[in-house]
């Protein structure tokens, strides 16, 4: 019964257009007040979170996908995804790293690390190791001197995702919660929410199967940075 019911609210949650007024000046809409600490709304913490997984999973541009979630929970206005990337910072690939690339101990491999923001927000951290040399000369200067998103700047390739693995880092439920009495409402407490929420790790392909990228991201708490779902009116 538990399940069938956390399924009807996954389908309702896809659809709600959940978020307050935007700020005045049309950036990031204003902080959103902490959710309570109901079995309700942990469950609809689970059922959102699982939302954005599967969108992610359905599509090849991570990006893209965050500026969609921005947009219909009104995070930000313009829901427009942009890039800080993080300078100084260098990872050399591992060897499991180079074997998924498909390339040798001496091929030169890139690193880049960046934030994805929507507004003031944000919503994720990648970590991107990537072959230079299956890229064309203009996104390479895209990449090295501007703060572009990996995704768009890559776009013209028409590439295609293969995620390697998807992991929930934070569940709002216990594991088998659908087979156990409800909790005890906490009251006037809050949901504690960590930092950090999803991670996904995939590799990018070429059309014709040859990868080009590795990618490691992490989604932030902003992605539920909107207020509480709206409850039923009695």
């Amino acid at each position: 019964m538990r399940a069938a019911l956390f399924k009807g609210l996954l389908a309702s949650l896809f659809l709600l257009p959940i978020g307050g007024a935007l700020a005045a000046d049309g950036g990031s809409g204003p902080a959103a007040a902490p959710w309570r600490d109901t079995f309700t709304t942990r469950l609809e913490a689970l059922a959102l979170l699982q939302s954005l997984n599967a969108d992610l999973l359905s599509h090849d541009s991570a990006t893209l996908t965050l500026e969609r979630w921005c947009g219909a929970h009104d995070l930000a206005s313009p829901a427009i995804v942009t890039a800080d990337r993080v300078r100084g910072v260098d990872k050399q690939p591992t060897a499991e790293q180079r074997a998924l690339l498909g390339v040798s101990a001496t091929e030169p491999v890139k690193y880049r690390r960046v934030r994805l923001h929507c507004g003031a927000r944000v919503l994720s951290e990648a970590d991107n190791w990537y072959v230079p040399a299956r890229l064309t000369p203009a996104m390479n200067l895209a990449l090295d001197s501007s703060d572009v998103p990996f995704g768009k700047a890559v776009q013209a390739l028409q590439y295609r995702r293969r995620t390697i693995s998807a992991v929930l880092l934070w569940s709002p439920l216990p594991e088998g919660w659908e087979n156990a009495p409800p909790p005890r409402s906490q009251g006037a407490a809050t949901l504690e929410v960590p930092p950090q929420l999803l991670q996904h790790k995939a590799v990018l392909a070429l059309p014709d199967g040859t990868p080009f990228s590795h990618v490691v991201e992490t989604y932030t708490s902003e992605v539920l940075g909107f207020p509480e779902p709206s409850q039923p009116q009695g």
